[in-house]
């Protein structure tokens, strides 16, 4: 048939696309863990070219042609492949509303200033980055109004992230995210400041060891994977068969090792899971960021911080931390959870989390909107971590400096992913446990392969095939809601505040 023969065309196409894509995160990895830092001014070049490049193939005009026939016979074409023409079809529409120029720019900006803040977070030093995050500010801006239709600044950036969502919808949910959390925090958290959960002398290859093995009996493949150490965790994709997690270590508490790998673990597990049928096409990665980070969240705080998981955790950490031979799990679980007013945001306990994306997200809103200089930005943060968290920064570095986002790609569209992640992580976890009902043992055993094979049956292996809500709720069996999510806290917290508050 002839829509065969297009079909093969189209995917012969994305697989050009898809190459040029891969080369250019392998450079974004060695970028993040082993570049010489002689290496960054010709590195943002390199970027720049493979995005002008995948970004030019993309958007061709034989490929838009292709496309818009595809899409009038999606009804002849076959489950998978009527999806693809979907989603290239929305990818397409977005790509042709700027120039490949334009991507280009952004792109070597980005390495620029990952660059800049790489050296300024070390030394605290906003004044040094400050310039690249106005000219990142500008671009974001620019970006935006390649999207006349847009009802703010930040909604194509948002759309980008997590299709169908916007500021709109947005700012409600975390209203009400912010209204129910800080009365919460207030019953709950202690005024003390955080103390190590797993206290240690550094110990890197040990830190590791532990961290790694941890992931791999999630189901993480080292076949199809690696970890490496950077100054801020992520997970990448390559490919199928390559999918990597960096970590990142602390001299004195493993558990930053320990929960920044679960964390990683998660979305790469997502990222192992895909169907391989959907290779090299734009189906073969997470649907979106709040459904991603769904799963990163599930595997580091719903299993990593549940007292069934520490009982099958404490045996291995003990083999390599002798130091923690007198520690029990009911210690180690209320070690790894306890609720303080903190000032960074990847440390954040539960409870406290959401209120540092929520402030994060705020605050790039009027960023985009012009309400906020970058200048002002340091003042603005501090104020924001005053009232809602209790909390100042001693300096930059723990303060606006802390996270890459801003400093690594365009400004928006990137917070708001942690929050909803968090919210669907529980609807995703009741509904395996309404699955598995022997979950809890399957955990305090270290079997994690019934829950690792559910979530790769019925979230993992779609890929992009389904728009990501309904995605969430042919899964869940309801729409996004914070309900779920907001007694799964209550319960934890509230029904044992004195011993999860409690010194460990």
């Amino acid at each position: 048939m002839p829509g065969d023969v297009e079909i093969a065309q189209l995917k012969e196409h994305l697989r050009e696309v898809d190459d040029l894509r891969s080369a250019a995160s392998l450079l974004a990895w060695d970028q993040s863990t082993y570049m010489p830092s002689g290496g960054g001014p010709a590195r943002g070049r390199h970027l720049a070219t493979l995005g002008r490049l995948a970004h030019e193939r993309l958007v061709q005009p034989d490929v838009q042609r292709l496309v818009e026939r595809l899409a009038r016979r999606s009804d002849e074409l076959d489950g998978v492949d009527a999806d693809l023409v979907r989603v290239v079809a929305r990818d397409v529409d977005r790509a042709t509303r700027y120039p490949s120029s334009f991507m280009a720019m952004v792109t070597e900006h980005a390495a620029a200033s990952y660059g800049a803040w790489t050296r300024a977070r070390q030394l605290g030093d906003f004044g040094a980055v400050a310039p690249y995050l106005e000219r990142t500010v500008e671009l974001s801006q620019r970006y935006a109004a390649y999207f006349p239709e847009a009802a703010h600044p930040v909604d194509p950036l948002i759309d980008a992230a997590d299709e169908g969502m916007t500021v709109a919808t947005v700012e409600p949910l975390f209203a009400e995210l912010r209204a129910a959390l800080v009365p919460l925090v207030e019953s709950v958290a202690d005024s003390a400041p955080r103390r190590p959960a797993l206290p240690i002398a550094r110990n890197d290859e040990a830190q590791l060891r532990v961290a790694l093995q941890l992931a791999t009996d999630l189901g993480y493949d080292l076949a199809r994977g690696r970890q490496d150490v950077t100054a801020h965790p992520f997970a990448i994709r390559m490919a199928h068969g390559d999918v990597r997690i960096t970590t990142r270590l602390d001299p004195g508490d493993l558990a930053e090792a320990l929960f920044s790998t679960l964390h990683e673990a998660g979305h790469a597990l997502y990222e192992q899971g895909v169907a391989r049928e959907l290779e090299a096409t734009p189906l073969a990665s997470g649907v979106s960021a709040g459904v991603h980070e769904s799963q990163s969240r599930l595997w580091e705080n719903l299993v990593g911080r549940s007292l069934p998981y520490w009982h099958y955790a404490l045996p291995i950490v003990q083999r390599s931390f002798p130091e923690f031979k007198a520690l029990d799990p009911e210690r180690a679980y209320r070690g790894v959870n306890q609720v303080r007013r903190s000032l960074i945001r990847t440390e954040a306990d539960e409870l406290t989390y959401n209120l540092h994306v929520i402030i994060r997200f705020e605050l790039e809103l009027a960023l985009l909107a012009g309400r906020l200089q970058v200048a002002e930005l340091p003042e603005a943060w501090a104020a924001r971590y005053q009232s809602d968290l209790g909390v100042l920064p001693e300096g930059h570095a723990d303060g606006v400096l802390q996270d890459v986002h801003w400093f690594a790609g365009l400004v928006g569209g990137a917070f708001q992913g942690y929050a909803i992640g968090n919210v669907l992580s529980v609807q995703f976890f009741d509904a395996a446990r309404a699955a598995l009902p022997d979950l809890d043992a399957h955990l305090t055993g270290g079997t994690f392969e019934p829950l690792h094979g559910w979530l790769r049956e019925h979230v993992y292996a779609h890929g992009r095939r389904l728009p990501p809500m309904t995605l969430v709720e042919r899964v869940t069996g309801r729409p996004l809601t914070i309900e779920p999510y907001l007694a799964y806290l209550r319960g934890k917290y509230l029904g044992a505040a004195a011993t999860l508050a409690a010194p460990a």
